[in-house]
């Protein structure tokens, strides 16, 4: 079954539909490193969540998850990202993370130059804002944000999860 149920959050001023996406141009190092603009992850994102059998269509494995909040994936060929690389990939309900092993959070957080917002023993988590942006339309607020993270959690003891949020907000 799959769980990407948080992703469509993001999605709710999308201007891309589902059926704009062509696979073949999944390029998911550029998603995870926000090289890929809010369009882009968003017309994928609707894809991906929108008819059952497109992971399945990547070759993707759905791996079960102790975290509630991350969707998880074993990809058929490792992809690489941040100079490394890994096959196992998560969705937060902003964006897709590398599952990263052999770097502790804090020593990619500074090769990244992404400041800790948290930074103890048992807990990592920092975040680079890359852009952001509000735009009014008709009445309605536009905000967009994108930002680096890096972060540790308990479900994946000793990796590092590291990857981009694409959001959007709406507002009056």
């Amino acid at each position: 079954m799959r769980r990407l149920g948080p992703v469509p959050l993001v999605l709710l001023a999308a201007p891309a539909a589902a059926g704009d996406f062509d696979p073949a141009s999944l390029d998911l190092a550029a998603l995870i490193e926000c090289r890929a603009d809010v369009p882009t992850y968003n017309g994928f994102a609707l894809w991906l969540t929108g008819d059952p059998g497109t992971v399945e269509k990547l070759g993707w494995k759905e791996v079960a998850s102790d975290n509630p909040f991350l969707s998880q994936y074993e990809l058929p060929a490792p992809v690489h990202v941040f100079g490394r690389e890994t096959a196992t990939i998560v969705f937060t309900a902003t964006g897709p993370m590398a599952v990263l092993d052999g770097i502790a959070a804090p020593d990619l957080a500074r090769r990244l130059d992404v400041p800790a917002t948290v930074s103890t023993p048992d807990k990592f988590l920092g975040e680079k804002v890359l852009a952001e942006s509000t735009e009014e339309s008709g009445g309605v607020n536009l905000s967009t944000r994108v930002t680096l993270n890096v972060s540790t959690v308990d479900t994946h003891p000793g990796q590092t999860l590291a990857g981009c949020s694409y959001v959007i907000d709406v507002g009056d």
